[in-house]
């Protein structure tokens, strides 16, 4: 017999236009993870091949995987898929499941702005220092080109789905 799963996520209706652009990232996300398997694959090859890999590759992984795990977490906030503790929420009724919810994304709203602000601050840092990786001499700054927008993305999907959450909870 099938244990019953006592995490349930609990996604709430956005705007249309902000579900599209959560999904255009998170789209963004997977091409970039694909490319850095692409990548990794022809670098070991090649270092099989002729004992030369791609000049940086660990560079690329690096500098996709945070595109990648940027751009997935607005998706992941829409969808309520976040890690749920529900020990203490058990046999609460759906209104303060609600209500903790939101408390959850207004915390969570609060530190993705703060993270938003001081990313801003540090990208334009790194820019004018001229910050490179060490074998591609690649701008550090670039990666700040996708992952700022996404983090403005993750502040707007963390009001809606708060915003969403006291709706709910209105209503339940």
């Amino acid at each position: 017999m099938a244990e019953e799963l006592t995490e349930h996520a609990h996604p709430v209706p956005v705007p249309g236009w902000l579900a599209a652009l959560c999904r255009a990232f998170a789209g963004i996300g997977g091409l970039a993870l694909l490319a850095m398997m692409l990548m990794t694959v022809a670098s070991v090859t090649l270092r099989g091949i002729n004992g030369r890999p791609i000049s940086g590759d660990f560079e690329l992984v690096e500098m996709g995987s945070a595109i990648a795990i940027f751009c997935f977490l607005p998706w992941c906030q829409l969808r309520g898929g976040n890690v749920l503790v529900d020990f203490f929420t058990q046999r609460t009724g759906p209104r303060a499941n609600h209500l903790l919810e939101a408390l959850g994304d207004l915390l969570y709203l609060l530190i993705a702005a703060l993270l938003l602000w001081r990313m801003w601050h540090g990208a334009g840092e790194m820019r004018s220092y001229g910050e490179q990786t060490m074998v591609l001499r690649l701008p550090i700054w670039i990666s700040f080109v996708v992952i700022l927008p996404t983090m403005a993305l993750l502040v707007a999907t963390c009001a809606a789905t708060m915003i969403g959450h006291l709706k709910m909870a209105r209503s339940a």
